[in-house]
């Protein structure tokens, strides 16, 4: 009998265990982005064009933030404030095409990367932590690639980052079925439990989808490099790769897949977060990518 109400109460102890463990893994209830701290507004010619940046400024260490292809620099309500207050000058701009930023010729459009360190010697930052999300992920790698010596760390988050190997893409389609990518925005990048759970929040990501890709203007940059397995080998950076435990195009095993790649990259996973850990789950994306740059501070 002492056996048997010994195994009972180890057995309540291990439910109540996971019931805590299931809560703590629900999404927060959603709240507006917090007050954002002052930055300046800056129009940067990068060769022919214009693109869109705010920079908090300061002295502290930079964090360059690159945007969703569903987004422009002002997705980062709860990163801008955040970051700040931990010490870093926080800069975000949008992409050619995106939000305020103009398209430039379609026909001599650039590579991203190269307009990313246009906007770095505009501000005149000599080196950087870079992060991005989604297709803002792509730029990333590419600029590892580029220019190791400008970068701090890097921050890949819910990002197929751009690999170009046949093996990558044919994972990624059997991912993501056929039709999946004509769904709604919100459907490919919010997870079930946001959207369900999170009404107001879906709203808001909806309306700054809106906002960044009313003009219909999106611009296609090749990298400069080609991003294959074999160039994933040659980052030196200190690097992250983060997503979301319902991202479907970057699932926890492949998230561990890409980060086993990088030589000096490490992986983590953000719960109850999709396509868009950073908007769903802000306050632990916050948190684990912190952590990651206080981690390489002052040291690359």
């Amino acid at each position: 009998m002492t056996d048997r109400r010994g195994a009972l109460k180890a057995a309540a102890g291990a439910l109540a265990a996971a019931a805590v463990a299931e809560g703590a893994a629900q999404p927060a209830r959603w709240r507006p982005e917090p007050e954002q701290r002052p930055a300046r507004r800056h129009a940067i010619d990068v060769g022919g064009t214009r693109l869109d940046c705010w920079d908090t400024g300061g002295p502290g260490e930079a964090v360059v933030l690159l945007h969703p292809n569903t987004g422009s620099n002002a997705v980062w309500g709860y990163q801008q404030p955040v970051f700040a207050d931990a010490g870093y000058r926080v800069i975000a701009y949008s992409r050619r095409g995106r939000g305020l930023s103009e398209p430039g010729s379609v026909d001599t459009p650039g590579t991203a990367v190269d307009d990313l360190f246009a906007v770095l010697d505009a501000l005149e930052v000599e080196r950087c932590h870079l992060i991005g999300s989604a297709a803002g992920g792509f730029i990333v790698p590419d600029a590892a690639l580029s220019r190791a010596e400008r970068l701090r760390t890097i921050t890949i988050a819910c990002s197929l980052a751009g690999i170009v190997e046949e093996r990558w893409r044919s994972d990624s389609a059997m991912l993501t079925p056929p039709g999946f990518r004509q769904m709604p925005p919100d459907f490919r990048e919010l997870c079930g439990s946001y959207r369900f759970a999170n009404p107001a929040g879906r709203a808001r990501w909806i309306e700054l989808e809106h906002a960044a890709t009313a003009s219909g203007r999106r611009v296609d940059q090749p990298a400069r490099n080609r991003i294959d397995f074999a160039a994933l080998g040659r980052i030196t950076v200190p690097a992250l790769i983060v997503t979301g435990d319902a991202d479907p195009y970057l699932p926890p095993a492949r998230a561990r897949a890409l980060a086993a790649m990088i030589p000096r990259a490490r992986s983590a996973v953000i719960a109850e977060a999709g396509h868009s850990a950073y908007w769903e789950q802000p306050d632990a994306f916050n948190r684990t990518v912190l952590d990651f740059l206080r981690a390489h501070a002052g040291r690359g």
